[in-house]
């Protein structure tokens, strides 16, 4: 049987991919998220929907895509000692790839993301710079990380603040590329952002007692298996409500309702069923559910528009 320490270069890179990063699963997400970033932009700044060009899609995709690739990595190194301790299966700790690379691949992502930034335009270095240096103090617990493990809901709303940053880097591929200020009202756009992103990290941490782990601080284990999924559902609600404030700037209600809608019905449905017994949680489920939610949410705000519109 092949070891990890016996595996090539080429083999370790893409298991830890497949386990740690998945490009399948990330990417359509990523994909979703950085196009409505620039297309729901672009909509707000102009009063119309209109695709944007392929360069600006591009960049856009890429720094996204190497930004959340940077947050797993920091995470690396913040969880090491705890993954070692009661994660010893992880990729880092039985050595399948090492710090050192990672801090490498990491610093290869930061260029990468400079050099976008300067081919699109200059100024966007200076927007490239908030989720930089927050992504910096988020990889030092912002100086205080025991004070953060010991209030958790603290630790979620720090860490989701990423997300909305990486969001208006994300917007500024448009308006600050196309050389406008950022359009007035895209706050709202990026307090869905923040709030998904709250969505999609209490979804990966929904657990039946079963599949709880020693050292893994899990919603489940703080608030309870019928009280943490009532609150993934309620946040659900809210982004989706202030989803509709975003579309209501670009006159897409009507376009957006509807489908999000459909997505929260169905995962109350399933909240519903899945809390009258605790044995039959599924993480997974919760997990999958607030991906298909993103999706909805994104593809229903920046690309929508521009297939529906035309025909009406």
């Amino acid at each position: 049987m092949t070891t990890d320490a016996s595996t090539s270069f080429a083999q370790r890179w893409w298991a830890y991919q497949q386990e740690r990063f998945p490009l399948l699963a990330h990417g359509p997400l990523i994909a979703a998220f950085s196009f409505c970033a620039v297309s729901y932009s672009a909509h707000l700044r102009t009063g119309i929907a209109v695709m944007p060009s392929w360069p600006v899609l591009l960049v856009a995709f890429l720094s996204c895509l190497l930004f959340f690739a940077q947050l797993r990595i920091a995470d690396e190194f913040k969880d090491f000692e705890e993954d070692s301790r009661y994660r010893p299966y992880r990729a880092v700790p039985r050595g399948l790839v090492s710090l050192r690379s990672l801090g490498l691949v990491f610093s290869f992502a930061a260029v990468t993301q400079l050099i976008l930034a300067l081919l699109l335009n200059p100024e966007m270095i200076l927007l490239l710079l908030i989720p930089w240096v927050y992504l910096f103090a988020m990889c030092y617990e912002f100086g205080v990380r025991e004070w953060l493990k010991a209030r958790p809901i603290t630790y979620l709303w720090t860490h989701m603040l990423i997300i909305p940053l990486v969001d208006l880097y994300a917007t500024g591929c448009d308006w600050l590329a196309a050389g406008h200020n950022a359009p007035q009202g895209l706050v709202w756009f990026l307090l869905a952002s923040f709030f998904n992103g709250i969505v999609i990290e209490l979804g990966r941490k929904l657990r039946a007692p079963r599949d709880e782990e020693e050292g893994v601080v899990t919603y489940t284990v703080l608030w309870g298996t019928v009280r943490a999924p009532l609150v993934w559902l309620t946040m659900m609600l809210l982004t989706g409500l202030i989803a509709l404030q975003a579309a209501a700037l670009t006159q897409t209600v009507d376009l957006v309702i509807w489908p999000l809608a459909a997505l929260w019905i169905f995962s109350a449905v399933v909240t519903l069923q899945t809390i009258r017994r605790a044995d039959q949680l599924r993480g997974f489920l919760f997990e999958r559910l607030s991906g298909v939610w993103t999706l909805g949410l994104y593809l229903s705000l920046g690309a929508l528009p521009l297939v529906i519109r035309p025909f009406s």
